[in-house]
């Protein structure tokens, strides 16, 4: 059965929860909850927009499907040389909700097995991300990659030796965030716009627009790593 890719704010938010719940419970195996209504909330989505198709409850039980079905490639070659790992989101897993009854509590709990590849790259080397952050955030997808990327980014800086700031090119940016735009200067108008909205949440991030790219300086993380 083919259920598409995942796609959008949705599986965005999925995949934050089921990193934090990996790293919290050092688990494979994750429990979703008693209900729908309460794993939403949990995600930030809201159970009273009802179970028709533009309700949330039945955005995230699509969504739900698409990425539990799905599978993460990383690729790497150079001339001669290739390497390349596919790791499955999910092996297996139980869903028991009717996105037309959110509140209903079902007789069976509601599960998901991370695939082992999957379970270790997101548990190796966690970086704390606040859920209320992203929940603030959910409406835009560009800006919830942007505070994952440059909550990571500014860790990566605060851990080097000397602490330097780090230049990262607009060109190099949209390789990585802007798939969908083809017009360079389209892409910077709807980053700047999205990294507002970042730092509207995340105050102490320490970048800065300058010519050519940003600048990315060490910052006190939003929630302290333990």
């Amino acid at each position: 059965m083919c259920v598409g890719y995942p796609y959008g704010t949705v599986p965005r938010l999925l995949l934050f929860w089921m990193t934090t719940e990996a790293v919290r419970t050092g688990s494979r195996h994750l429990e979703l909850g008693d209900t729908l209504a309460s794993f939403m909330r949990e995600l930030g989505l809201n159970p009273a927009t009802g179970g028709g198709i533009r309700g949330d409850a039945k955005r995230l039980r699509d969504q739900m499907e698409r990425l539990f079905s799905a599978s993460i490639s990383f690729d790497y070659s150079v001339e001669g040389y290739q390497k390349w790992i596919n790791m499955e989101v999910t092996t297996e897993g139980e869903l028991w909700w009717d996105p037309k009854h959110p509140e209903q509590i079902t007789l069976f709990s509601s599960w998901v097995k991370l695939g082992e590849k999957f379970y270790e790259a997101i548990t190796k080397y966690p970086i704390p991300l606040d859920m209320r952050a992203l929940r603030a955030l959910k409406k835009s997808p560009l800006a919830l990659d942007l505070y994952s990327w440059l909550s990571y980014r500014s860790f990566r800086v605060s851990q080097t030796q000397n602490r330097k700031p780090v230049f990262i090119p607009w060109v190099l940016l949209q390789q990585q965030f802007g798939a969908d735009y083809n017009d360079l200067k389209d892409f910077k108008k709807r980053t700047k716009d999205a990294l507002r909205k970042v730092l509207a949440i995340y105050r102490d991030l320490q970048v800065e627009d300058v010519l050519g790219g940003v600048q990315l300086a060490p910052s006190q993380a939003l929630i302290a790593p333990r």
